[in-house]
C-alpha cells in the first residue's frame, strides 16, 4: 500500500475513559480515499467517521482495541437467541444513505435519552448526515420496522470480504426490542448470506460499558501487535 500522508491530532479529555487524554491520527484530506483503500486500512485498525479516516494513537493509553467477527464461526448465547426470537416480525428494508426526515428526527430522540452527556442531540441535518454517510464508501442505511412503525437504524458499510457495523440508533419506545444486539445479529446473517467473512465493529474498550459490549459476540478477533487474534469471553 502506498505511503498516506497522516496528521495528529492535539491531546484532548478522552469520550471514553474518565481522567485519560486521547489524540488520533488521520488521513489527510488531501489523500483520494476510495472504499478499497479503505477496506485495507480497516485491516490496520481504522475507522471511519463521515469522510474522515482515522485511528486512536495516545500517548499512555492503547485501551482502544480494533475488533472483528469471522462471522461463519460466530454462535449465538442464549440471550442473543432471545432477541433473535423476540425480533422474529420484524422488517428490514435496506436503503441508501441519504437523508431522510424520519431517520434523522429518531436519531435526536435517541441521543437525547442515550447520550445526555454530549451534544449530539442538538445534531443539525449536516451534522446527522456527515457522521454517518461518506461520499466515497458503499454504505446502506437499513432500516428496523415494528408493528409498521420505523423502529431503528443500522448503519453499514460493505467491502468484498467484509461487511463494517458504522452506528446503530433506534426509538427509544422500542427499546424492549434490544435493537441494539439485533442490528448486530442481522448484520452478521445478512454477511454470511453475501459471503462476507468478516464483520468489522469498531473499538472494544474493556472498562467502557459502552465499548465492552462487543466481547458479547464470540469468539471476537481483536488487532494486538498488528496481528488479528482470537478473544473468548
Amino acid at each position: 500500500m502506498k505511503t498516506l500522508p497522516l496528521f495528529l491530532t492535539e491531546e484532548h479529555p478522552c469520550s471514553y475513559l474518565e481522567g485519560e487524554l486521547a489524540r488520533s491520527v488521520f488521513v489527510h484530506p488531501s489523500c483520494t480515499m476510495t472504499t478499497l483503500l479503505y477496506g485495507r486500512l480497516m485491516e490496520q485498525g481504522f475507522r471511519r467517521s463521515g469522510d474522515d479516516v482515522y485511528k486512536p494513537y495516545c500517548q499512555h493509553c492503547s485501551a482502544c482495541i480494533p475488533v472483528r467477527l469471522a462471522v461463519f464461526e460466530f454462535k449465538q448465547n442464549r440471550s442473543q437467541k432471545r432477541c433473535w426470537e423476540k425480533n422474529r416480525a420484524t422488517q428490514v428494508q435496506i436503503k441508501p444513505a441519504v437523508f431522510e426526515q424520519a431517520h434523522y428526527e429518531m436519531y435526536l430522540r435517541y441521543q437525547t435519552i442515550r447520550h445526555t452527556d454530549g451534544d449530539m442531540a442538538r445534531s443539525s441535518p449536516d451534522d446527522y448526515l456527515g457522521f454517518l454517510s461518506s461520499s466515497w464508501c458503499n454504505t446502506q442505511f437499513v432500516e428496523f420496522s415494528i408493528n409498521g412503525r420505523l423502529a431503528g437504524i443500522a448503519v453499514v458499510d460493505l467491502f468484498d470480504n467484509a461487511w463494517s457495523a458504522v452506528y446503530t440508533f433506534f426509538e427509544p419506545e422500542f427499546s424492549g426490542y434490544g435493537l441494539g444486539v439485533y442490528a448486530v445479529l442481522w448484520q452478521i446473517e445478512q454477511a454470511k448470506s453475501e459471503h462476507r467473512e468478516f464483520l468489522y465493529l469498531g473499538y472494544w474498550i474493556q472498562a467502557c460499558k459502552k465499548m465492552a459490549y462487543k466481547s458479547n459476540y464470540q469468539p471476537l478477533q481483536l488487532l494486538l501487535n498488528k496481528q488479528w487474534t482470537e478473544k473468548y469471553a
